[in-house]
């Protein structure tokens, strides 16, 4: 049996990047998939169209996970659309680096909200119908630099940094109920965001020389402990981060 069969998971901004290898992943374990975007319309549609031949339920939610009236609305949405949620992955966020000196009120408050707010919002919501069931399984996306911190992205850092605390609080808070809390700290992954240091040579030598396993990672990779963590697996599996950076924190 695939580990994930006869599981809905919620994933958001699942149309790019390490939410759509989640998507992808969660997919081809079983599971019957929703998951949010913003913008590319086109790009979602081909996700639904490419799973649905699986054989699971596949939907795309245009949705903003920053904003509070959203997060419900989209929970509601799924829950009537799919009958329940077993799994939610926060994973939208952007980054807005730069140096404190430069870095504006508003750049500051994107961050937070498209970073830390969302999972905020998306937990205070999902949390309802995993409550009533007694299980669930909720992975917020972190990073390292969330971790150990880095120059030039002091706000990317503390929202990220938030998510952690927020995802070990939220485990004492549900445990007793069988819903777990678990987050994932990526390293350097090759995506649209980290695409500008593939540009500069001399800044991926830099990357590269602080990570022992000398590349970085892919999204499948990533989503591969995102799987573990979803499924049964880790049933025992609770407030942990996980790092997932090829030896850079060690």
């Amino acid at each position: 049996m695939k580990l994930l069969h006869g599981k809905t998971a919620l994933v958001t901004g699942g149309s790019r990047g390490i939410g759509e290898a989640i998507v992808k992943k969660f997919a081809a374990a079983g599971a019957d998939v929703a998951f949010t975007y913003l913008s590319s319309d086109d790009k979602a549609n081909a996700l639904v169209n490419e799973l649905s031949a699986l054989g699971v339920k596949v939907k795309a939610y245009k949705s903003d996970a920053a904003k509070f009236a959203d997060a419900e609305n989209l929970v509601n949405e799924v829950v009537k659309e799919f009958g329940k949620i077993d799994i939610c992955v926060n994973n939208a966020g952007i980054s807005k680096d730069n140096l404190l000196l430069r870095v504006t009120e508003d750049q500051w408050d994107d961050v937070m909200e498209a970073n830390l707010k969302s999972v905020f919002n998306l937990t205070k919501h999902v949390i309802r119908p995993m409550m009533k069931a007694k299980s669930g399984s909720v992975i917020n996306m972190s990073s390292v630099v969330g971790v150990q911190g880095n120059g030039g992205q002091s706000s990317y850092a503390a929202s990220k940094a938030g998510i952690i605390g927020f995802t070990k609080s939220m485990a004492l808070e549900l445990g007793s109920r069988n819903v777990r809390f678990n987050a994932i700290a990526p390293g350097f992954v090759e995506t649209d965001m980290t695409h500008y240091l593939k540009e500069g040579g001399e800044a991926v030598d830099k990357w590269l020389l602080k990570i022992p396993m000398n590349r970085f990672a892919k999204p499948e990779e990533v989503a591969d402990v995102a799987l573990f963590l979803a499924s049964d697996m880790s049933s025992y599996v609770n407030g942990q981060v996980v790092n997932v950076c090829g030896g850079m924190t060690t």
